[in-house]
């Protein structure tokens, strides 16, 4: 039986959702836009398991049970064995989970854009990703330029670059490498690095370490380091892509690193995805992707403070 004080919240909610109706317009818009963009460059839509038996390896996510599943935090594993089974161009819009990520920017709940692409590599991708920021602002908005964080951004070609060496030299005056050793690469980053990138154009952080690149092909000459971009706005990370690791020999050897890692830091095992890794074995092309959380593009293009206003139900 409903009480006062839920028809109080009932009431709060009717008017948030009315006030939001304009966001949430745009928003459909986005998305349907979105669709049509990589329709006519011939991107096959696909859908994978939300609910899915071995969680993904990444080194600063955890992932979300479900009975005795977990709850996916991206579809990056399923996408690629359908790239292994000989699809070249897919792409997906759909729900992943994140617990504990709640926050101006973050929602355990998000809708996540992975595009992939065979014979191909990290470059294209960042074509990619300005022709699409590009086609949604001009369609949804008719213009290039918006308005976001108390920062006025062009979105027009060519976007600028920064290595994550470079960034952290000139903003933290830190040694990537010796960040990685110490454990504190990721806090550095957040903290120190991230609130001064794309404040005039949307920047693309490039050469990441491959200690915290678990999934990413190295530069040939460099061991170290890895075909990897990251894109930021006014301080917001919009989007991660990569040349993809195809050698599965060595994707085996990264993944028992990082479950040594959890097991040292006393973080959840999730074990390593067998079919995924099997599929690799039988031969996985050169391939590219890229991840983009599509909650903070509509921030963007609707120039919102909080991911909550975006969103009809945040979590």
């Amino acid at each position: 039986m409903s009480t006062t004080k839920d028809l109080e919240q009932s009431r709060e909610e009717r008017l948030s959702l009315r006030r939001k109706r304009t966001v949430l317009e745009t928003r459909a818009k986005i998305m349907a836009e979105t669709r049509r963009f990589f329709e006519e460059r011939g991107f096959l839509a696909v859908e994978t398991p939300v609910r899915i038996p071995v969680a993904a390896l990444e080194d600063y996510i955890e992932a979300e049970s479900s009975g005795d599943c977990w709850l996916r935090t991206s579809p990056e594993f399923h996408m690629k064995r359908l790239l292994a089974a000989g699809y070249e161009r897919i792409y997906q819009l759909g729900p992943c989970f994140r617990p504990g990520e709640k926050g101006r920017r973050h929602n355990p709940e998000f809708t996540m854009l992975e595009w992939y692409r065979c014979n191909s590599d990290w470059r294209q991708l960042g074509l990619d990703m300005t022709e699409l920021v590009q086609a949604l602002a001009e369609q949804c908005l008719g213009r290039k330029q918006v308005d976001f964080r108390g920062h006025r951004l062009d979105f027009n070609a060519p976007w600028p670059e920064m290595t994550v060496e470079e960034a952290f030299h000139k903003f933290a005056n830190a040694q990537v490498d010796e960040c990685c050793a110490n454990g504190s690469f990721e806090q550095v980053l957040v903290e120190q690095v991230e609130p001064n990138l794309g404040l005039d154009k949307p920047l693309f952080l490039t050469e990441y370490p491959l200690a915290c690149s678990g999934l990413s092909r190295a530069f040939p000459d460099r061991p170290n380091r890895v075909e990897r971009w990251e894109l930021y706005v006014s301080g917001l990370e919009l989007a991660n892509a990569c040349t993809e690791l195809t050698d599965a020999v060595e994707q085996e050897r990264r993944f028992e690193v990082s479950t040594e890692l959890r097991r040292r830091e006393g973080r959840p095992l999730y074990g390593i995805d067998m079919p995924f890794l099997s599929a690799m074995k039988l031969g996985m092309p050169v391939c590219a992707g890229t991840a983009v959380g599509m909650d903070r593009l509509v921030m963007l293009l609707t120039n919102a403070e909080e991911i909550s206003q975006v969103l009809a139900f945040p979590g």
